[in-house]
C-alpha cells in the first residue's frame, strides 16, 4: 500500500487546469489503486503562513533549547514537515506564476525545507530515498527546450533544485503549455497531458 500526498496550489476552482489534471491522474490512480492511502491539502485555498522572524529563530535554536514560544511558532513546519516524510510520492498541481511558482506554494516549501528536519547543515538531504513526486502544470505560454521562452521557465528548474536538495530526486513533470495561445493550441495541450495521465497510472 502506497501513501500518497496530493497537492494543489492555483488559486483558481474548477477552472484551474493544474488542478484538473492532479485530479484527473489521483481519480484515475485510486480506481486503479484502491487500497492506497491519499492526503490531500488545499494550498491555493488554504495557504500556510509565510516564515516570520520567530520561526527563522526557532528553525536554528536546537530543539532541547526551545522555549514555549519558540515551539508554537514551529507548530504549522513541524506538522507539515511530519506528513511530507510520512509518505511515499507527491502529486501536485501547479500553475506558472512570472515564470515560477506561486507564492502559497513557495510558502509550503519554506515551511517544509528545515535544517536538521529536511536537511544538514552540510546540505546533505535528509528525506529517505526512494520517494517520488509528480508535477502537473499549467502554462500560458510554450517553454519546452528549444522555444524563445524556454529560459523562461524557472518553474520546473526551481522545483527540481529545492526537492532534490532534500532528497526528493525522482521528480516527473506533465506540463499543459500553451494555454493562452488561442483555443486550438490549449485544446491539443490539454489532450496530450490526458494522455500522458493515462500513461502514467500504469507506469508510474
Amino acid at each position: 500500500m502506497t501513501k500518497i500526498l496530493h497537492l494543489d496550489t492555483s488559486p483558481r476552482g474548477d477552472r484551474s487546469h493544474s488542478r484538473q489534471l492532479s485530479r484527473s491522474f489521483m481519480d484515475a490512480w485510486q480506481a486503479a489503486h484502491p487500497s492506497d492511502t491519499v492526503i490531500y491539502r488545499d494550498l491555493g485555498h488554504h495557504p500556510v503562513p509565510h516564515v516570520s522572524e520567530d520561526w527563522v529563530a526557532a528553525a536554528f535554536t536546537p530543539p532541547e533549547s526551545h522555549t514555549p514560544a519558540m515551539q508554537e511558532a514551529l507548530a504549522i513546519s513541524d506538522a507539515l514537515v511530519d506528513e511530507f516524510l510520512s509518505v511515499d510520492r507527491f502529486v501536485i498541481g501547479v500553475p506558472m506564476y512570472n515564470f515560477n511558482v506561486p507564492s502559497t506554494f513557495k510558502a509550503y516549501i519554506d515551511q517544509i525545507v528545515r535544517v536538521n528536519r529536511t536537511f544538514s547543515m552540510d546540505y546533505r538531504g535528509l528525506v529517505p530515498a526512494g520517494k517520488k513526486m509528480l508535477v502537473f502544470t499549467a502554462r500560458g505560454s510554450d517553454y519546452s527546450p528549444g522555444t524563445p521562452t524556454a529560459p523562461y521557465d524557472y518553474q520546473e528548474p526551481f522545483m527540481r533544485a529545492i526537492f532534490g536538495f532534500i532528497g526528493v530526486t525522482d521528480l516527473t513533470f506533465v506540463h499543459a503549455e500553451k494555454l493562452n495561445l488561442g483555443t486550438e493550441a490549449r485544446t491539443v495541450s490539454l489532450t496530450q497531458a490526458q494522455e500522458r495521465i493515462t500513461s502514467l497510472v500504469d507506469t508510474w
